[in-house]
């Protein structure tokens, strides 16, 4: 049997858009820690990138925090979390955060520091303050690649969020881990099709959002 005839299989079962394990459930549900995880790290990631890039200062420190974060195995951070913490919502919060800051962060830092110095000096030199400065120069500019990194960042998690299931939570990756205990490879295949589909779809999002917040004058300038 192909994978196209598990996927028909999958989305062709009526048991499949019902009830608790009901695809409209699983999927909220994993929306829900996406979302989460995102707002978290953008949180934290966009006024530090937003203040090291305007001041061009902790490239070299922030870099080493990317590369940090980047190199920690998500799956065991979450392991290691749950044997620290407990079950619950925390400890998968934690490695989907941690996935997602340096992008976030690395991406907003060199977008702030990368925009043209001559407005910039203009604006301060008609006494604008630094943080007019920022927001008002700066942040339009470097808007598209800090986009950039948000959408990165959604993507990642989105991609990781299955580990959810590992620790008796829901979403999409409850389809693949039930699945491979259960050797039902429809539910297997069915769950990664969902999960592909879904990180196709937070790419469109991340399109219309820049469409709509980027100005027509900075898209045709880069």
């Amino acid at each position: 049997m192909n994978v196209l005839h598990f996927v028909q299989a999958f989305f062709s079962d009526g048991a499949h858009w019902h009830g608790y394990d009901g695809i409209p459930t699983r999927l909220m549900e994993h929306l829900t820690y996406s979302l989460e995880a995102l707002a978290l790290a953008a949180v934290i990631g966009l006024p530090i990138g937003l203040v090291t890039g305007h001041y061009n200062r902790g490239g070299t420190t922030l870099s080493l925090i990317a590369t940090a974060g980047r190199a920690l195995p998500s799956f065991g951070l979450l392991v290691l979390m749950t044997i620290l913490i407990g079950f619950g919502m925390t400890p998968v919060m934690i490695p989907l955060v941690v996935l997602a800051i340096p992008p976030i962060l690395v991406t907003t830092y060199e977008a702030v520091r990368s925009v043209d110095p001559s407005p910039v000096d203009a604006a301060r030199g008609m006494g604008m303050p630094e943080s007019r400065v920022l927001f008002q120069v700066e942040l339009p500019v470097a808007l598209p690649l800090i986009l950039g990194g948000l959408r990165s960042a959604a993507i990642q998690i989105v991609s990781t969020a299955t580990i959810a299931a590992y620790v008796s939570l829901g979403g999409l990756g409850r389809y693949i881990v039930d699945g491979l205990y259960q050797h039902n490879y429809e539910k297997v295949v069915g769950g990664a099709t969902l999960v592909a589909v879904l990180a196709l779809l937070t790419l469109g999002a991340f399109w219309a959002v820049a469409r709509i917040a980027v100005s027509p004058g900075v898209r045709r300038s880069g």
